[in-house]
């Protein structure tokens, strides 16, 4: 069933008239009977008798009029609404997955700001996994915020900022003083965070380039407690310099750049096509490039 036909019943209903019907719709006389026709061959019953008073409604047609007039005044509410969003009002759930960078450089500044601009919206974080893509693409997550070189098509990208390289050891390390020296982080012994999202790969592979062996004692699967063991022993790690940043903020430690030029890499939030247009999705992805942006 044509929308337009369900009009021209209306029209034809109010007017009593095929060709006023047109002109109120803006379309031909011809156009109008062709339309008619189609109604009557749909329900079965000629629905407009013309008589000397005009095109008279059928019983049946007056049965029908209350509910094709509900529905086109259902139609017109639906295609008057726009989809917006009000953060200030909205009480929803963002989910975003994280890689431990991102939990430590953004996660902090995007909760004080949701806190200022919409107080009851709520953020699950889970981490970026394999299946991130997937989440993504079902709507199971909103965005996902770190570093994905491996992201496959269909989905959005945008740089947040660039990530270098630090090595952080305790404060008053016994051999590692202002300057890291190559022949010194050679020696010492090092700890490795091998967390999906963290860039260690790019170090790993640089350093294998260089002819670099450095000697890896620990391998951790993510940052947690990381400043506290750095800072009670004599172990080194290389980690993205906003790592490092809250490292030396929290912890006894201290921040030496590299004795090797070491490769960077951006930090990107990333989302489906499916939601490129989405109101709130929208909202979230400007809130979150305005805090690098500041």
């Amino acid at each position: 069933m044509d929308l337009k036909l369900l009009m021209v019943f209306d029209e034809v209903y109010k007017t009593r008239n095929v060709s006023r019907a047109g002109e109120n719709l803006g379309m031909p006389q011809s156009s109008v009977s062709i339309a008619l026709a189609r109604l009557r061959r749909h329900f079965g019953d000629p629905l407009f008798v013309r008589t000397s008073g005009g095109m008279q409604p059928t019983p049946h047609a007056t049965t029908l009029v209350s509910q094709i007039r509900q529905a086109l005044e259902l139609l017109r509410t639906v295609t008057r609404q726009q989809a917006v969003f009000d953060a200030a009002k909205a009480a929803r759930t963002f989910r975003v997955c994280m890689t431990d960078i991102t939990h430590i450089a953004l996660l902090p500044a995007l909760m004080n700001r949701l806190t200022e601009v919409a107080p009851a919206i709520q953020v699950e974080i889970t981490h970026i996994s394999n299946e991130t893509p997937r989440m993504l693409e079902s709507g199971d997550a909103d965005l996902a915020v770190g570093y994905m070189p491996a992201l496959e098509a269909g989905f959005y990208q945008q740089t947040l900022f660039e990530q270098k390289f630090a090595c952080v050891v305790q404060r008053h390390h016994p051999r590692v003083h202002s300057r890291l020296t190559q022949q010194a982080f050679i020696r010492e012994n090092h700890a490795v965070v091998s967390a999906a999202g963290t860039g260690h790969e790019l170090v790993e592979r640089e350093l294998e380039r260089l002819g670099v062996h450095r000697r890896v004692v620990l391998r951790l699967p993510n940052f947690l407690g990381i400043g506290a063991l750095v800072a009670s022993t004599e172990l080194m790690i290389t980690v993205p310099r906003r790592v490092a940043d809250t490292l030396e903020r929290i912890a006894a430690v201290k921040i030496l750049a590299p004795p090797f030029a070491l490769p960077s890499f951006a930090i990107k939030q990333h989302w489906h096509d499916r939601y490129h247009q989405d109101p709130a999705n929208r909202w979230l992805r400007s809130v979150i490039s305005d805090l690098f942006l500041e």
